[in-house]
């Protein structure tokens, strides 16, 4: 039996030509003036290209009337007809709890700036789902008069009051005293989740009917962790659809669908969910994803760019459309709060077999273990006892693997005695497997048995919301890479990256060992 032991040399040699790759890389690295230039072209690249995938829908910066140019703001409610009523204000208003701020404007009765309060960015930065004109709200519509209007044009009167403890906001934009257009938030305290209400009155004779009224929503995901094509890999726009069949657009490019019965869209950014709930759903919808990283950057701010066209239709001449906003974490603790909307199916728990493993067996195993230890100890405890769990699988493969490796002389040596007759060769090597024990395929069984329990594994802790922004070890963010040393700005190593992370160095020694003591000096010398 050939004796297991590490070949020292080959380690030292594989040590040196890394530190000589790293070296050569190192030495090769631009100069400043290079880098300045070459970020210079990268940032103009880049706008370029959101320029060229956002289109004229996603552009969605609130435009202010000037209210001290009378000329201009009677030209502006001359083009609104009856809708001009409504005094133009500018104001906006805050709807605030423990966890959410929102900010609505005036213009357009639409949300300009939604906070995240108890969350942060990778460079603590509060977590803004919708800041500086990334979204836009509004209903496409016709009326009597021939006029195209859109509500992101029309000036909203706010009213603000309270009602068991709720903050209600009352956004009305009037074609007379008693007939107006109605927006109605309704925040509830410690609720990442709004009522929202679109409701019209007295408006039958003023809203065609003969043409159709569309709700239109986009918004581009707002870059918040170290990583934006990390990021942008669990970026993604989901919808419920069809008795609350769950599916999703492309993560990885642009991509577009027409669906039918549509019970919410999620603007999933990661950990965070910017998500449109009805409880009646749209009879369709028009919806699309456009990607917006090309590859890694550590400035550029904005991931993918969705957009939804859905239409809403009339009732006895008038809108009542009873819908949900909710802004917050991608979080089954808390999205599970939402059971009668379906929230929970927004987060990412993966296909089939993966998906029920993780939702129903290592979410719930995992936050058990993390009360009782830190978030780090806690993956290495889940790990091992995972790996216990498959132990008796494991153990079977192994015992499969080294009867066949006993058998392998003699099934060779019936190999040449019966190298002229298949048939019998077949038949002697089945009933060698017989004597021993061993069936071919017992070796094979047990490592099917054990993906779908690994690949969930795998699935789970880039999705867990648990191990966001906590800390272990060096590590500042277990749901991020580490970073032990961030090489300088526009000096990268290709198929390795900008920075070393001591966490996969590690496991790659660790499994670089572990290969070496079970497999011997014949694997070594395969891997050298």
């Amino acid at each position: 039996m050939e004796e297991k032991k590490f070949d020292v040399n080959s380690i030292i040699g594989f040590v040196l030509i890394f530190g000589i790759l790293i070296f050569m890389f190192y030495q090769n690295q631009p100069t400043p003036e290079e880098l300045a230039a070459e970020k210079a072209k990268q940032e103009q690249v880049e706008a370029a290209k959101a320029a060229e995938k956002t289109t004229e829908t996603l552009s969605t910066e609130v435009q202010q009337l000037d209210l001290q140019d009378s000329t201009a703001v009677a030209t502006y409610q001359g083009k609104l007809g009856a809708f001009g009523f409504t005094k133009p204000s500018n104001d906006i208003t805050t709807l605030e709890n423990e966890v959410l701020l929102l900010k609505i404007s005036n213009k357009g009765g639409q949300i300009v700036e939604a906070k995240m309060k108890n969350f942060v960015t990778y460079d603590s930065v509060p977590v803004y789902l919708v800041k500086d004109g990334n979204a836009s709200f509004g209903l496409d519509f016709s009326t009597t008069d021939n006029r195209v209007l859109n509500t992101k044009d029309l000036y909203f009167e706010p009213t603000l009051s309270k009602a068991n403890g709720n903050q209600i906001l009352s956004l009305k934009a009037k074609t007379a005293n008693n007939q107006y257009l109605e927006y109605r938030y309704e925040m509830k305290p410690n609720e990442y989740l709004v009522d929202f209400q679109i409701k019209t009155k007295g408006l039958d004779n003023v809203i065609s009917s003969n043409k159709p009224i569309e709700l239109d929503w986009a918004l581009k995901g707002i870059r918040h962790s170290k990583s934006i094509e990390y990021e942008n890999r669990y970026t993604r726009l989901t919808y419920n659809h069809e008795d609350d069949k769950i599916s999703k657009l492309s993560e990885g490019s642009d991509d577009e669908e027409t669906e039918e019965d549509i019970k919410w869209i999620s603007y999933r950014q990661h950990f965070f969910s910017s998500i449109l709930a009805a409880d009646e759903p749209f009879k369709s919808g028009e919806l699309a994803s456009v990607n917006l990283v090309e590859e890694e950057s550590r400035t550029f701010g904005f991931t993918k760019a969705y957009s939804s066209k859905l239409p809403i239709e009339l009732e006895g001449g008038e809108i009542a459309k009873d819908l949900h906003w909710y802004f917050g974490p991608t979080d089954v603790e808390v999205l599970s709060k939402y059971e009668d909307l379906g929230l929970e199916d927004s987060i990412p728990f993966g296909w089939g077999i993966f998906g029920w493993i993780n939702r129903y067996v290592f979410t719930p195993f995992y936050s058990l273990i993390s009360t009782y230890f830190p978030y780090g100890i806690a993956i290495v405890i889940m790990t091992i006892l995972v790996r216990l769990a498959m132990s008796p699988v494991t153990y079977k493969s192994y015992l499969s693997q080294a009867k066949m490796k006993v058998l392998k002389p003699e099934i060779t040596e019936l190999g040449e005695k019966y190298k002229d007759n298949a048939m019998k060769k077949q038949q002697e090597t089945m009933k060698l497997y017989g004597k021993a024990g061993v069936s071919p395929m017992s070796g094979c069984i047990p490592a099917v048995i054990q993906m779908p329990i690994f690949y969930a594994l795998f699935m789970f802790f880039p999705t867990s919301f648990a191990l966001r922004q906590k800390s272990f070890l060096w590590a500042d963010d277990l749901s991020s890479f580490d970073t032990i040393y961030q090489f300088p700005e526009g000096f990268s190593i290709p198929f390795y990256g900008d920075h070393v992370s001591l966490f996969p160095i590690l496991a790659s020694i660790a499994i670089f060992f572990y290969m070496m003591m079970t497999t011997g000096r014949t694997c070594q010398r395969n891997l050298v």
